[in-house]
């Protein structure tokens, strides 16, 4: 393990290191071309983002639909299929993590990164109706492997020409392993990490349970899969915004100094928790890009393979309803956690906690004196000495969820002050009285979703706990049935749909590998291939932005949606004439 963490943090350096330097930070070279896309695709649409938003959400409703064109399913559970992948563990354990070590300023980065994503996430989509694969178009919609495909690998290849399939082949591979991951294995660790933090269920049970959860309905197909996500996803965003309102309804009058404080900290952060410090403007930055692109999935070109399935022929007219999805997920429910977390205070509140000395949370840290900020060891000494529960001034401390933890005690009562040593190699504590322990204790601060818990709690009580219990279990499920239809997609692009099923299965098996292994190791295994997948997508919506332009051009003059109207009213007076 130690060593697959090591290959982890050289790939992590690299995808997320490499920028350009900006003081003693650096801005990564994936967060500029994410933001400069999206900001380049803004002007260039006009803000078709802010124009047509409504538009979208009218088209999303249902009002234009034909079920006479072609597709595999509707415009809303297509939109509910790429929500459920999009609305899920970013908004709960995603939010809190930036804020972990962003500060409460990540959230503003978090909402420039929706915005312009809308763009984004528009240009992607038409170009995925625009160049998906139409096997044989309604002729048995209900087949399990569904009769379209689409995404960045079809338009890559289709729409800049077969010279530039090798990037349409990477694209498909990459995003392929990305599915196991940030779709699937991260949903099952921070499932199985909440229950067993809060209700003390092993992570394996709670990972054999969402396993079998999953393969149930994955195995159906599309037609499963949007059916289920049509009813899971507005369900589990109405309960938990129902609960995240009503805090923030109960604190009312910290809602304009906690405005306030994100707006101050997103330039000019003065404190945090593990990676912010006094004018670590850029670390907070970061973290709101990295954790506002695994939310709203802007950039990454896995939503529009969800998109190219839905029933029209109309490329725009998906487009649109895609702009609903950063809005929806980032600028409404993730900004509700963040407020939560940050209004109750629980963000940078210590807690008692047990400090297992082999967990994969747990850290070794130096404090930086010139930046403030504790950083990680790499190799820590082979044995750290304590005296009343605190290391020699200067020293390697311990550190959970890579903030600091001071001082450290030899019982859970918290009574007595731990004096011996550490051996790190060893991962136990051997005492003075030569005693050794393989867990110390002391006040610790949360991250990911069990830190959203606690501010649920801390507003509504058990209540609000459960909120996030249940939340995080029907985000996590529906997460992963939704990212697994991305994954196939991918493997029948690469192989044919002769290896849709085994791709199924390795996902399924994934699912609960991920539950199993350690927080920190799987949401960066996540964030590397997440940086990867997004660079030839953004490659292919510039060069094809013309050609979006003009499709959009021709959709808004055209005015199809009118016609269609026409015809979903005759539908639906068909329909209802027919039930009399």
């Amino acid at each position: 393990m130690e060593t697959f963490q090591r290959i982890s943090d050289i790939l992590n350096s690299i995808v997320w290191g490499t920028g350009i330097p900006v003081g003693e930070e650096k801005i990564p070279v994936v967060v500029i071309a994410l933001l400069g896309t999206g900001l380049f695709l803004s002007f260039r649409l006009g803000f078709i983002q802010i124009r047509r938003l409504l538009h979208g959400f009218a088209v999303t409703s249902g009002k234009y639909d034909d079920p006479d064109e072609p597709g595999d399913v509707s415009h809303f559970q297509a939109l509910t299929t790429a929500l459920s992948a999009t609305v899920g563990i970013g908004n709960i354990a995603g939010v809190a993590i930036a804020i972990h070590w962003g500060g409460p300023g990540s959230l503003f980065w978090m909402w420039a990164t929706a915005i312009l994503g809308m763009a984004t996430k528009f240009s992607e989509v038409t170009l995925a109706q625009k160049y998906r694969n139409l096997e044989k178009p309604d002729l048995d919609p209900k087949r399990w492997e569904g009769s379209v495909s689409g995404g960045p690998m079809y338009y890559i290849e289709r729409g800049l020409g077969p010279s530039w399939k090798p990037l349409a082949v990477l694209f498909a591979g990459i995003l392929g392993v990305t599915a196991f991951l940030t779709g699937n294995a991260i949903q099952a660790n921070t499932v199985a990490d909440t229950m067993d933090t809060f209700l003390g269920i092993p992570v394996w049970v709670t990972g054999l349970v969402t396993t079998t959860l999953v393969a149930a309905v994955i195995l159906g197909g599309i037609s499963r899969i949007g059916r289920v996500t049509g009813i899971l996803a507005p369900m589990m965003a109405a309960i938990y915004v129902f609960g995240a309102m009503a805090i923030i309804l109960m604190r009312f009058d910290q809602i304009i100094p906690t405005f306030e404080l994100i707006f101050r900290e997103a330039f000019n952060p003065t404190a945090g928790v593990a990676g912010t410090g006094t004018g670590a403007a850029v670390v907070t930055m970061m973290w709101g890009v990295r954790r506002g692109l695994f939310s709203n999935e802007a950039g990454q070109g896995s939503a529009p393979i969800a998109h190219a399935a839905a029933k029209t022929d109309e490329p725009v007219s998906e487009g649109v309803v895609a702009l609903v999805e950063p809005f929806v997920d980032t600028i409404v429910i993730c900004t509700m956690t963040a407020l939560v977390v940050i209004m109750t205070g629980v963000w940078s509140e210590k807690h008692p906690t047990d400090l297992d000395l082999s967990s994969g949370d747990l850290t070794y840290l130096q404090l930086d004196t010139e930046t403030g900020r504790y950083h990680e060891v790499a190799s820590p000494p082979a044995q750290i000495a304590l005296h009343d529960g605190e290391v020699a001034e200067g020293g390697v401390i311990v550190g959970w969820h890579e903030a600091p933890v001071s001082p450290l005690y030899a019982d859970a009562g918290r009574t007595r002050l731990f004096t011996g040593s550490i051996e790190t190699a060893q991962k136990t504590a051997v005492g003075a009285d030569g005693r050794s322990q393989a867990t110390l204790y002391g006040d610790a601060v949360e991250t990911a979703a069990p830190l959203t818990m606690l501010g649920f709690e801390a507003g509504l009580g058990n209540f609000g706990k459960y909120i996030v219990v249940l939340s995080v279990f029907l985000f996590a499920v529906s997460t992963a049935i939704s990212w697994s239809y991305y994954g196939d997609r991918c493997a029948n692009y690469l192989f044919g749909s002769r290896m849709v099923l085994p791709y199924k299965m390795a996902f399924v098996a994934m699912h609960f590998i991920g539950a199993v292994l350690p927080l920190t190791t799987v949401w960066e295994l996540g964030d590397i291939f997440l940086g990867i997948v997004i660079i030839p997508n953004l490659l292919a919506l510039l060069l094809l932005s013309g050609k979006i332009r003009q499709m959009a051009t021709s959709y808004f003059q055209r005015k199809p949606w009118i016609d269609n109207a026409a015809v979903h009213r005759r539908i639906v007076e068909a329909r209802r004439s027919g039930k009399r």
